[in-house]
Formats: C-alpha cells, structure tokens, sequence
C-alpha cells in the first residue's frame, strides 16, 4: 500500500512520532520498550505512545508484528522512501517534469516519422500512377 506523501510528512510533525522513528531505526523494538523509551523524555501515557505508534503504521512509517502477546515494531522501508522520493524531487525540479517531456518528444517524434512515412507513400504512389 503507498501512502501519500503528505500523510507520512503530517505524521513526522510530531516529535513524539519522530523520537519512535529514531528508536525503531536502530531495530526492531517492542511496544514496551518503545513506552519505556519515549516517557523517559516525556510525560505520555502508554496508550497515548499506543496512538503515535497507530498514526506511525498508518503513514507507511513502521511495521508491527505479533509475537506472542508481544508487538514488535519496525521501520517500514518503504515508506521512507516515499518520503525520500519526494523529497529529492524538490532538489531537482525538472525531473518532475522529465516523464511528460519524454512522452511529448516520443509523440513528436511519431508525427514526424508518419509524416516522413505518409510523404514517401505518397510520392511512390503519384510516381506509379
């Protein structure tokens, strides 16, 4: 599932969200550890690290799995490349406009060969006739 970029930069807005990201980078991490992580620098309850962690999984950002009764957290790959990709498509502004261009050179150059191809038809045509 790809989620929009705006989710996941809406997501990285708090900075609750980005201290778990920072923590779930380094590995998997379990839903204690990572209470226990974040209430050490802030005062938050288990259930509100619970609710970062669910916004965390809808922007794409991490992945949870069942051990268990446990639940393991980590970073989703591809949704930091998400982020990554739009990211870098501000640095170059005319890579976003790359695949339009390409496709109006490859219909130009289509035109041109049809016309090219219509042209010589035609003239062996009126040269038979």
């Amino acid at each position: 599932m790809t989620v929009p970029p705006t989710r996941i930069f809406d997501a990285l807005g708090d900075p609750v969200r980005r201290h778990i990201l920072e923590l779930v980078a380094s590995g998997e991490q379990t839903a204690g550890a990572l209470v226990d992580a974040v209430r050490s620098r802030t005062p938050i309850s288990q259930p509100g690290v619970s609710q970062h962690l669910k916004v965390l999984r809808d922007a794409g950002l991490v992945t949870v799995r069942a051990e268990g009764t446990r639940r393991l957290y980590a970073l989703d790959p591809a949704g930091v490349e998400t982020a990554r990709t739009w990211l870098t498509a501000l640095l170059d502004p005319l890579h976003q406009l790359a695949n339009p261009l390409d496709a109006l050179g490859t219909e130009i150059a289509r035109g041109k060969r049809a016309r090219r191809e219509g042209r010589a038809s035609g003239d062996a045509g009126r040269a038979a006739g």
